[in-house]
């Protein structure tokens, strides 16, 4: 068996393993080149679709609602849902862009829409499809929404449902503004369905935790009530 030799010139290894890899390359170069082809277009398709496709459609879907968005701000509803003929509404952002950022955020509008109407699973069907989003205007969005989605499954008697509700809204929300407020709402729930311990430590944590909210200014009367009980 032959012995490897260490001692080789590190020049002389150098130049074998340049040797080698040419030789692949005149083997495999044809290859090499159609792989990175394909990657160059890939990559470049991306992007393309990212910066050019997606933002063009996102502009458009944000000038198709600014209608909507004025009649939803004069409680309109109707006309910010179903559009006044002239104008689209709500849902046909959602039909024609509801994978843009704006579609997303006419889903949140539109189910705001239908609850106001009294059409709660029609509320329910549009809450729903809105997906939470990154960023700290919008947690209180997110947790708007999922707070809505509870307000309606207590109007519609599912209690442990409107509890799942609140409790997402405290979690993508936990900020003095919204958690203390939802708190408060899942506190009132657990003590309507007989569970006080859970009422107290929902109004515990607002007392702990946002003690500067509107809702902590009462909360220790609340707390009072639901332990005798």
């Amino acid at each position: 068996m032959a012995t490897k030799n260490t001692n080789q010139d590190p020049e002389v290894a150098i130049e074998a393993a340049l040797g080698k890899t040419e030789i692949f390359l005149q083997k495999n170069g044809r290859m090499l080149l159609i792989v990175l082809g394909i990657i160059v277009i890939v990559i470049g398709g991306y992007f393309g679709y990212k910066y050019l496709y997606v933002a063009h459609r996102a502009e458009k879907a944000g000038s198709m609602m600014f209608v909507a968005e004025q009649q939803f701000a004069i409680d309109s509803f109707a006309l910010a849902l179903n559009g006044d003929g002239n104008n689209a509404g709500f849902l046909d952002v959602i039909a024609k862009y509801g994978s843009t950022p704006q579609g997303n955020i006419a889903s949140h509008y539109a189910g705001i829409c239908y609850l106001q109407l009294g059409e709660l699973d029609n509320a329910l069907k549009y809450l729903s499809r809105y997906k939470t989003t990154s960023g700290a205007p919008n947690t209180i969005i997110n947790a708007q929404n999922y707070g809505l989605q509870g307000d309606i499954f207590v109007q519609k008697g599912e209690y442990d449902k409107a509890i799942e509700k609140y409790t997402k809204a405290i979690e993508v929300g936990d900020n003095s503004f919204s958690a203390p407020y939802y708190l408060k709402k899942l506190a009132i729930v657990y003590h309507e369905t007989g569970k006080n311990k859970e009422a107290v430590a929902a109004l515990q944590r607002i007392a702990d935790e946002y003690a500067s909210s509107m809702e902590a200014r009462d909360v220790e009367k609340y707390i009072g009530e639901y332990e005798q009980q």
